[in-house]
C-alpha cells in the first residue's frame, strides 16, 4: 500500500511512542540520528538492540526486544535487513495492543510482513524515513535536503 502525504501527515501527527528496532548506539549510523531527531521532536523513542539492552539512549533504556518495552507502542520503526522484517511484525501484532504504525526504513520492504499487519488493521510504510517525512510534510527540509541552519546563501 502507498500513502499520500496527507495519510503519512497524519499518521506522524497521531503517533506518540515509537520503538526502533535495530537502534544503533553509534552516532554515525542513520538509526540514531533518527531517533535522536525524533525524540527531539517530541516523540517518546523507545529503543531496541539485544546488544544494547540495558544501556541508556536520549533518556531511555535500551530494550532486548518489543516485549522488554512495557510501554504503550504506536509505531514500530524497523531499521533490520528485509528478511528479519517478519519476525519484528509478528512480535509487534503479538505484543504492541496499541500499534497503529509499522514504519519500514529506507530499504527495507517486505510485501508477506506488510499484508499481515494491514489484516489486523495497522498502517504499513515501507522504504521510506520517518524523519525524512517529517522534515518534507512538516517544512523543514531546504534545497540541499537537510536543516543546515543556514538562512541563505545569497548576499542580501
Amino acid at each position: 500500500m502507498s500513502q499520500s502525504d496527507a495519510e503519512i501527515k497524519a499518521i506522524l501527527k497521531r503517533t506518540r511512542c515509537i520503538a526502533i528496532v535495530g537502534a544503533s548506539m553509534n552516532p554515525v549510523r542513520p538509526s540514531y540520528y533518527v531517533a535522536r531527531y525524533l525524540s527531539l521532536k517530541g516523540y517518546r523513542v523507545l529503543p531496541v538492540n539485544p546488544g544494547h539492552a540495558g544501556k541508556p539512549f536520549f533518556g531511555e533504556v535500551v530494550a532486548g526486544s518489543l516485549a522488554e518495552i512495557g510501554a504503550e507502542v504506536d509505531m514500530v520503526d524497523i531499521f533490520r535487513r528485509s528478511e528479519h522484517v517478519p519476525a519484528v511484525v509478528d512480535e509487534a501484532l503479538d505484543v504492541c495492543p496499541k500499534l497503529q504504525t509499522v514504519w519500514m526504513q529506507i530499504g527495507v520492504e517486505h510485501a508477506a510482513a506488510a499484508a499481515k499487519a494491514e489484516a489486523r488493521g495497522i498502517d504499513v510504510i515501507q522504504n521510506r524515513c520517518p524523519k525524512i517525512e517529517y522534515q518534507r510534510l512538516f517544512g523543514e527540509l531546504r534545497m540541499g535536503g537537510f536543516n543546515t541552519g543556514v538562512i541563505s546563501s545569497k548576499l542580501p
